[in-house]
Protein backbone atom coordinates (compact mmCIF):
# COMPACT_ATOMS: atom_id res chain seq x y z
CA UNK A 1 0.00 0.00 0.00
CA UNK A 2 1.60 3.36 -0.83
CA UNK A 3 3.90 5.27 1.37
CA UNK A 4 3.03 8.62 2.88
CA UNK A 5 2.06 11.35 0.53
CA UNK A 6 0.71 15.22 0.43
CA UNK A 7 -1.71 13.48 -2.70
CA UNK A 8 -5.12 15.86 -2.15
CA UNK A 9 -6.69 13.17 -3.05
CA UNK A 10 -7.66 10.51 -0.50
CA UNK A 11 -6.46 6.81 -0.73
CA UNK A 12 -7.87 3.70 -2.05
CA UNK A 13 -9.76 4.70 -4.89
CA UNK A 14 -9.17 1.38 -6.71
CA UNK A 15 -10.88 -0.04 -3.28
CA UNK A 16 -14.69 -0.97 -2.96
CA UNK A 17 -14.88 0.11 -0.10
CA UNK A 18 -17.98 2.31 1.57
CA UNK A 19 -17.57 4.61 -0.99
CA UNK A 20 -16.70 4.19 -4.89
CA UNK A 21 -14.36 6.58 -5.45
CA UNK A 22 -13.22 7.88 -8.87
CA UNK A 23 -9.67 9.57 -10.21
CA UNK A 24 -6.58 8.42 -9.84
CA UNK A 25 -5.05 6.38 -6.84
CA UNK A 26 -4.48 8.57 -4.13
CA UNK A 27 -2.07 8.09 -1.56
CA UNK A 28 -2.65 7.14 2.43
CA UNK A 29 -0.58 6.64 5.04
CA UNK A 30 1.07 3.08 4.00
CA UNK A 31 -2.36 0.66 5.04
CA UNK A 32 -2.00 -2.95 5.41
CA UNK A 33 -5.54 -4.55 4.97
CA UNK A 34 -6.33 -7.52 7.34
CA UNK A 35 -9.24 -8.99 5.28
CA UNK A 36 -11.16 -11.95 6.60
CA UNK A 37 -12.30 -13.96 4.32
CA UNK A 38 -15.26 -16.34 5.77
CA UNK A 39 -16.51 -13.84 8.11
CA UNK A 40 -16.87 -11.27 5.01
CA UNK A 41 -18.43 -13.54 3.19
CA UNK A 42 -21.89 -13.87 4.79
CA UNK A 43 -21.74 -10.63 6.59
CA UNK A 44 -20.04 -7.82 8.04
CA UNK A 45 -20.35 -8.95 11.80
CA UNK A 46 -21.62 -6.42 14.85
CA UNK A 47 -19.86 -5.30 17.38
CA UNK A 48 -22.00 -7.96 19.56
CA UNK A 49 -20.00 -10.74 17.36
CA UNK A 50 -16.63 -8.90 17.82
CA UNK A 51 -16.36 -8.63 21.54
CA UNK A 52 -12.84 -9.44 22.94
CA UNK A 53 -13.07 -12.54 25.11
CA UNK A 54 -11.30 -12.67 28.54
CA UNK A 55 -8.09 -14.41 27.96
CA UNK A 56 -5.19 -14.66 29.78
CA UNK A 57 -1.66 -14.49 27.75
CA UNK A 58 0.64 -17.40 27.24
CA UNK A 59 3.15 -15.74 29.56
CA UNK A 60 -0.11 -16.01 32.19
CA UNK A 61 -1.05 -12.47 33.13
CA UNK A 62 -4.12 -11.04 32.86
CA UNK A 63 -4.65 -8.28 29.97
CA UNK A 64 -4.41 -4.68 31.84
CA UNK A 65 -7.70 -2.90 32.43
CA UNK A 66 -7.03 0.72 31.33
CA UNK A 67 -9.59 3.85 31.88
CA UNK A 68 -12.13 5.57 30.35
CA UNK A 69 -11.28 9.16 29.82
CA UNK A 70 -14.00 11.50 28.58
CA UNK A 71 -13.21 14.43 26.10
CA UNK A 72 -13.25 17.71 27.60
CA UNK A 73 -15.31 20.43 26.97
CA UNK A 74 -17.32 17.72 24.80
CA UNK A 75 -19.87 20.30 24.22
CA UNK A 76 -18.20 23.23 23.31
CA UNK A 77 -16.57 21.54 20.51
CA UNK A 78 -20.07 20.12 19.00
CA UNK A 79 -17.59 16.59 19.43
CA UNK A 80 -20.78 14.18 21.21
CA UNK A 81 -21.93 11.01 20.78
CA UNK A 82 -25.88 10.22 18.93
CA UNK A 83 -27.17 10.96 22.57
CA UNK A 84 -25.26 14.67 23.38
CA UNK A 85 -22.65 12.61 25.72
CA UNK A 86 -19.51 13.20 25.70
CA UNK A 87 -17.33 10.47 23.64
CA UNK A 88 -14.41 9.03 25.22
CA UNK A 89 -11.41 6.60 25.13
CA UNK A 90 -8.84 4.65 26.69
CA UNK A 91 -4.74 5.90 26.95
CA UNK A 92 -2.26 3.18 28.26
CA UNK A 93 1.14 5.44 28.48
CA UNK A 94 4.14 3.33 26.64
CA UNK A 95 7.29 3.18 28.40
CA UNK A 96 11.14 2.16 27.34
CA UNK A 97 11.78 2.46 23.67
CA UNK A 98 8.17 2.87 23.09
CA UNK A 99 7.78 6.21 24.86
CA UNK A 100 7.43 7.63 21.65
CA UNK A 101 5.24 5.73 19.71
CA UNK A 102 1.73 5.27 19.26
CA UNK A 103 -0.62 2.92 18.30
CA UNK A 104 -4.35 4.26 18.10
CA UNK A 105 -7.30 1.96 17.74
CA UNK A 106 -10.82 3.09 16.15
CA UNK A 107 -13.33 0.67 17.58
CA UNK A 108 -15.98 -1.21 15.73
CA UNK A 109 -19.78 -1.79 15.89
CA UNK A 110 -21.79 -1.45 12.72
CA UNK A 111 -23.67 1.82 11.48
CA UNK A 112 -27.20 2.53 11.86
CA UNK A 113 -29.45 3.50 8.69
CA UNK A 114 -32.20 5.52 10.27
CA UNK A 115 -33.41 7.47 13.23
CA UNK A 116 -35.35 4.37 14.37
CA UNK A 117 -31.66 2.48 14.53
CA UNK A 118 -29.70 5.18 15.70
CA UNK A 119 -32.60 5.83 18.76
CA UNK A 120 -31.84 2.29 19.56
CA UNK A 121 -28.09 3.03 19.72
CA UNK A 122 -28.33 6.24 21.98
CA UNK A 123 -29.74 3.32 24.90
CA UNK A 124 -25.88 1.83 24.24
CA UNK A 125 -22.34 1.58 24.27
CA UNK A 126 -22.27 2.30 20.22
CA UNK A 127 -24.37 5.78 20.95
CA UNK A 128 -23.92 6.83 24.40
CA UNK A 129 -20.80 7.01 27.19
CA UNK A 130 -23.27 6.83 29.91
CA UNK A 131 -23.34 3.41 28.87
CA UNK A 132 -19.48 2.59 27.94
CA UNK A 133 -17.15 0.47 30.72
CA UNK A 134 -15.28 2.44 32.54
CA UNK A 135 -12.44 0.05 32.14
CA UNK A 136 -11.90 -2.54 29.63
CA UNK A 137 -8.82 -4.82 29.18
CA UNK A 138 -6.24 -4.35 26.41
CA UNK A 139 -5.81 -7.39 24.42
CA UNK A 140 -4.45 -8.25 21.45
CA UNK A 141 -3.03 -5.54 19.08
CA UNK A 142 -3.57 -3.50 22.30
CA UNK A 143 -2.10 -5.69 24.87
CA UNK A 144 0.94 -4.91 26.69
CA UNK A 145 2.37 -8.24 27.17
CA UNK A 146 5.53 -8.65 24.86
CA UNK A 147 4.88 -12.62 24.34
CA UNK A 148 1.48 -11.57 23.21
CA UNK A 149 2.09 -8.37 20.85
CA UNK A 150 6.08 -8.56 20.30
CA UNK A 151 6.35 -5.50 18.61
CA UNK A 152 3.63 -2.97 19.87
CA UNK A 153 4.00 -4.07 23.71
CA UNK A 154 5.40 -1.50 25.15
CA UNK A 155 3.91 1.64 23.08
CA UNK A 156 1.22 4.38 24.01
CA UNK A 157 -2.11 2.49 23.21
CA UNK A 158 -5.22 4.25 22.30
CA UNK A 159 -8.80 2.97 22.15
CA UNK A 160 -10.98 5.18 20.33
CA UNK A 161 -14.72 4.39 21.50
CA UNK A 162 -17.79 4.42 18.69
CA UNK A 163 -20.62 6.49 19.29
CA UNK A 164 -21.84 8.02 16.43
CA UNK A 165 -22.98 5.38 13.78
CA UNK A 166 -21.13 6.11 10.81
CA UNK A 167 -17.36 5.85 11.30
CA UNK A 168 -16.75 8.71 13.02
CA UNK A 169 -17.30 10.71 9.82
CA UNK A 170 -20.70 12.83 10.09
CA UNK A 171 -20.83 16.34 10.99
CA UNK A 172 -24.40 17.50 11.09
CA UNK A 173 -25.19 20.72 12.98
CA UNK A 174 -28.62 20.88 13.33
CA UNK A 175 -29.82 18.72 15.85
CA UNK A 176 -33.07 18.15 15.65
CA UNK A 177 -34.24 15.31 13.84
CA UNK A 178 -38.48 15.10 13.20
CA UNK A 179 -38.73 16.74 16.65
CA UNK A 180 -35.78 14.08 18.35
CA UNK A 181 -32.49 15.33 19.08
CA UNK A 182 -29.32 13.11 17.51
CA UNK A 183 -25.59 14.23 17.29
CA UNK A 184 -24.50 13.36 13.90
CA UNK A 185 -21.19 14.13 15.13
CA UNK A 186 -18.47 11.43 14.00
CA UNK A 187 -15.87 13.92 12.38
CA UNK A 188 -15.87 16.59 15.40
CA UNK A 189 -15.02 13.49 17.52
CA UNK A 190 -12.38 12.60 15.53
CA UNK A 191 -10.67 16.02 15.51
CA UNK A 192 -11.59 16.84 19.13
CA UNK A 193 -10.06 13.41 20.33
CA UNK A 194 -7.12 13.68 17.96
CA UNK A 195 -6.11 17.24 19.80
CA UNK A 196 -6.15 15.65 23.01
CA UNK A 197 -3.86 13.12 22.28
CA UNK A 198 -1.62 16.28 20.42
CA UNK A 199 -1.20 17.39 23.77
CA UNK A 200 -0.54 14.05 25.36
CA UNK A 201 2.78 13.55 23.28
CA UNK A 202 0.80 12.46 20.34
CA UNK A 203 3.13 15.56 18.35
CA UNK A 204 6.02 14.35 19.12
CA UNK A 205 5.71 10.72 17.95
CA UNK A 206 8.87 9.24 16.01
CA UNK A 207 6.53 5.95 14.56
CA UNK A 208 2.52 6.19 14.58
CA UNK A 209 0.36 3.19 13.73
CA UNK A 210 -3.91 4.16 13.21
CA UNK A 211 -5.67 0.71 13.77
CA UNK A 212 -9.48 -0.29 13.57
CA UNK A 213 -11.73 -2.84 13.27
CA UNK A 214 -14.90 -3.30 11.21
CA UNK A 215 -17.09 0.03 11.14
CA UNK A 216 -13.38 1.42 12.72
CA UNK A 217 -11.70 -0.75 9.91
CA UNK A 218 -13.43 1.48 7.30
CA UNK A 219 -12.65 4.65 9.37
CA UNK A 220 -8.98 3.97 9.34
CA UNK A 221 -9.39 3.96 5.40
CA UNK A 222 -10.80 7.24 5.41
CA UNK A 223 -8.89 8.77 8.30
CA UNK A 224 -5.52 7.71 7.04
CA UNK A 225 -4.29 10.87 5.24
CA UNK A 226 -5.60 13.12 7.75
CA UNK A 227 -3.88 11.02 10.61
CA UNK A 228 -0.69 11.33 8.53
CA UNK A 229 -0.79 15.09 8.20
CA UNK A 230 -1.03 15.64 12.09
CA UNK A 231 1.96 13.76 12.71
CA UNK A 232 5.98 14.86 12.72
CA UNK A 233 6.86 15.06 8.76
CA UNK A 234 9.82 12.72 9.72
CA UNK A 235 7.83 10.16 11.57
CA UNK A 236 6.75 7.00 10.28
CA UNK A 237 3.06 6.45 10.16
CA UNK A 238 0.90 3.06 9.03
CA UNK A 239 -2.47 2.49 8.88
CA UNK A 240 -3.99 -1.38 9.65
CA UNK A 241 -7.56 -1.76 8.10
CA UNK A 242 -9.00 -5.21 9.98
CA UNK A 243 -12.39 -6.68 8.61
CA UNK A 244 -13.02 -2.72 7.40
CA UNK A 245 -12.61 -4.06 3.47
CA UNK A 246 -16.57 -4.17 2.24
CA UNK A 247 -17.54 -5.55 -1.57
CA UNK A 248 -19.98 -3.49 -3.16
CA UNK A 249 -21.97 -6.81 -4.30
CA UNK A 250 -25.72 -8.28 -5.03
CA UNK A 251 -26.98 -10.24 -2.67
CA UNK A 252 -28.27 -14.25 -3.30
CA UNK A 253 -31.19 -12.67 -4.47
CA UNK A 254 -29.62 -10.16 -6.90
CA UNK A 255 -30.41 -7.18 -5.05
CA UNK A 256 -27.86 -4.42 -3.99
CA UNK A 257 -29.27 -4.29 -0.53
CA UNK A 258 -25.58 -3.25 1.28
CA UNK A 259 -25.93 -0.18 -1.58
CA UNK A 260 -29.02 1.09 -0.12
CA UNK A 261 -28.16 0.15 3.56
CA UNK A 262 -25.05 2.80 3.23
CA UNK A 263 -27.38 5.30 0.72
CA UNK A 264 -29.13 5.26 3.86
CA UNK A 265 -26.70 6.84 6.15
CA UNK A 266 -24.74 8.53 3.86
CA UNK A 267 -28.25 10.77 3.74
CA UNK A 268 -28.79 10.45 7.71
CA UNK A 269 -25.48 11.46 8.45
CA UNK A 270 -25.17 14.37 5.37
CA UNK A 271 -21.51 12.75 4.02
CA UNK A 272 -22.32 13.56 0.25
CA UNK A 273 -20.89 16.84 1.27
CA UNK A 274 -18.10 15.32 3.53
CA UNK A 275 -16.82 12.93 0.78
CA UNK A 276 -17.38 15.31 -2.21
CA UNK A 277 -14.74 13.57 -4.18
CA UNK A 278 -17.02 10.27 -4.37
CA UNK A 279 -18.35 9.51 -7.57
CA UNK A 280 -21.80 11.02 -7.47
CA UNK A 281 -23.05 8.74 -10.21
CA UNK A 282 -22.33 5.84 -7.74
CA UNK A 283 -24.56 5.31 -4.71
CA UNK A 284 -22.41 4.27 -1.94
CA UNK A 285 -22.93 0.25 -0.97
CA UNK A 286 -22.63 -2.14 1.73
CA UNK A 287 -22.56 -3.41 5.25
CA UNK A 288 -24.16 -5.70 7.89
CA UNK A 289 -25.27 -8.63 5.81
CA UNK A 290 -23.83 -8.10 2.07
CA UNK A 291 -24.22 -11.67 0.91
CA UNK A 292 -27.18 -12.93 2.50
CA UNK A 293 -29.30 -9.86 4.58
CA UNK A 294 -32.27 -11.65 6.41
CA UNK A 295 -34.34 -10.18 3.58
CA UNK A 296 -33.23 -12.19 0.70
CA UNK A 297 -33.84 -15.68 2.09
CA UNK A 298 -37.25 -15.52 3.30
CA UNK A 299 -36.84 -19.32 3.30
CA UNK A 300 -33.94 -19.58 5.52
CA UNK A 301 -32.30 -21.62 3.31
CA UNK A 302 -28.97 -19.91 4.33
CA UNK A 303 -29.71 -19.55 8.26
CA UNK A 304 -27.37 -22.67 9.21
CA UNK A 305 -25.06 -21.62 6.68
CA UNK A 306 -24.71 -18.14 8.26
CA UNK A 307 -24.45 -19.41 11.87
CA UNK A 308 -21.98 -22.13 11.03
CA UNK A 309 -20.34 -22.43 8.43
CA UNK A 310 -19.33 -25.93 8.49
CA UNK A 311 -23.11 -26.12 7.72
CA UNK A 312 -22.52 -24.66 4.36
CA UNK A 313 -23.64 -27.12 1.56
CA UNK A 314 -21.59 -27.21 -1.26
CA UNK A 315 -23.78 -25.16 -3.73
CA UNK A 316 -23.48 -22.39 -0.66
CA UNK A 317 -19.44 -23.18 -0.32
CA UNK A 318 -19.07 -22.16 -3.77
CA UNK A 319 -21.51 -18.99 -4.01
CA UNK A 320 -18.94 -18.52 -1.26
CA UNK A 321 -15.93 -18.81 -2.98
CA UNK A 322 -17.13 -16.62 -5.77
CA UNK A 323 -17.46 -13.92 -3.20
CA UNK A 324 -13.95 -14.73 -2.54
CA UNK A 325 -12.77 -13.74 -6.05
CA UNK A 326 -14.42 -10.79 -6.16
CA UNK A 327 -12.75 -9.99 -2.99
CA UNK A 328 -9.49 -10.96 -5.29
CA UNK A 329 -10.69 -9.04 -7.87
CA UNK A 330 -11.00 -6.05 -6.11
CA UNK A 331 -7.43 -5.92 -4.82
CA UNK A 332 -5.67 -6.77 -7.69
CA UNK A 333 -3.95 -3.74 -7.91
CA UNK A 334 -2.72 -3.64 -4.74
CA UNK A 335 -0.90 -6.84 -4.86
CA UNK A 336 1.46 -5.33 -6.98
CA UNK A 337 2.26 -2.48 -4.60
CA UNK A 338 5.20 -3.18 -2.60
CA UNK A 339 4.20 -0.53 0.37
CA UNK A 340 0.56 -2.21 1.04
CA UNK A 341 0.41 -4.86 2.99
CA UNK A 342 -2.36 -7.45 2.71
CA UNK A 343 -3.00 -10.66 5.31
CA UNK A 344 -6.20 -12.84 4.08
CA UNK A 345 -7.08 -15.69 5.98
CA UNK A 346 -10.21 -17.96 5.52
CA UNK A 347 -11.14 -18.14 8.49
CA UNK A 348 -14.80 -17.48 9.56
CA UNK A 349 -14.21 -14.68 12.91
CA UNK A 350 -13.98 -11.24 13.17
CA UNK A 351 -11.87 -8.63 14.25
CA UNK A 352 -8.94 -10.71 14.68
CA UNK A 353 -6.20 -8.00 15.89
CA UNK A 354 -8.15 -7.26 19.01
CA UNK A 355 -8.66 -11.09 20.06
CA UNK A 356 -4.97 -12.54 21.86
CA UNK A 357 -6.06 -15.77 20.60
CA UNK A 358 -6.50 -14.99 16.87
CA UNK A 359 -3.82 -11.83 17.20
CA UNK A 360 -0.05 -14.01 18.25
CA UNK A 361 -0.97 -16.90 20.61
CA UNK A 362 0.53 -20.92 19.86
CA UNK A 363 -2.64 -21.39 18.58
CA UNK A 364 -3.66 -18.46 16.47
CA UNK A 365 -4.51 -18.96 12.67
CA UNK A 366 -1.40 -18.77 10.10
CA UNK A 367 -0.63 -18.54 6.72
CA UNK A 368 2.09 -19.15 5.55
CA UNK A 369 3.77 -19.73 8.81
CA UNK A 370 3.03 -16.83 9.87
CA UNK A 371 0.36 -14.81 12.39
CA UNK A 372 -1.18 -11.66 11.56
CA UNK A 373 0.57 -10.32 14.36
CA UNK A 374 3.56 -11.28 12.70
CA UNK A 375 2.48 -9.98 9.49
CA UNK A 376 1.74 -6.55 10.67
CA UNK A 377 4.85 -6.50 12.64
CA UNK A 378 7.49 -7.71 9.73
CA UNK A 379 5.49 -4.66 7.12
CA UNK A 380 5.54 -2.08 9.72
CA UNK A 381 8.88 -2.18 10.42
CA UNK A 382 10.00 -2.64 6.67
CA UNK A 383 11.32 -6.25 7.50
CA UNK A 384 10.36 -7.87 4.23
CA UNK A 385 6.90 -7.27 1.97
CA UNK A 386 4.04 -8.86 3.30
CA UNK A 387 1.08 -10.06 0.99
CA UNK A 388 -0.05 -13.20 2.51
CA UNK A 389 -2.83 -14.66 0.80
CA UNK A 390 -4.63 -18.26 2.53
CA UNK A 391 -6.40 -20.70 0.18
CA UNK A 392 -9.68 -21.67 0.05
CA UNK A 393 -11.82 -22.70 3.13
CA UNK A 394 -11.39 -24.97 4.37
CA UNK A 395 -8.07 -25.98 3.84
CA UNK A 396 -6.26 -24.13 6.72
CA UNK A 397 -6.11 -26.45 10.14
CA UNK A 398 -5.45 -23.52 12.22
CA UNK A 399 -8.84 -21.74 11.75
CA UNK A 400 -10.87 -21.48 14.50
CA UNK A 401 -14.09 -20.86 13.13
CA UNK A 402 -17.13 -19.08 14.99
CA UNK A 403 -20.39 -20.74 15.61
CA UNK A 404 -23.38 -18.25 16.63
CA UNK A 405 -26.54 -19.46 18.71
CA UNK A 406 -28.76 -17.10 17.21
CA UNK A 407 -28.04 -14.69 13.36
CA UNK A 408 -27.09 -11.38 13.63
CA UNK A 409 -29.96 -8.77 13.53
CA UNK A 410 -29.30 -5.01 11.98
Amino acid sequence: MPPPSSASAPAAHHLRLWWRRRGRAGAVGATFAVALLAAALLLALSYYASVTPVTSSSSGRRPALVGLTLVRRAEEKGALCLDGSAPGYHLQTGSGSGSRSWLIHLEGGGWCRNLKSCASRKRSMLGSSRYMEHHVEFTGILSDDKYQNPDFYNWNKVKIRYCDGASFSGNVKDELQNGTKFFFRGQRIWEAVMNELLLKGLGHAKQAFLTGCSAGGLATYIHCDAFRALLPKDSSVKCLADGGFFLDVEDISGKRTIRAFYSDVVRLQGLREQFSYCNSNMEPGQVQHVLVPEASDPQHAWLNCRLDISKCSSNQLEILQGFRKDLHDAISELKQKGDWGIYINSCFVHCQSLNSFTWHSPSSPRVNNKTIAEAVGDWFFDRREVKEIDCEYPCNPTCHNLVFAKPFKA
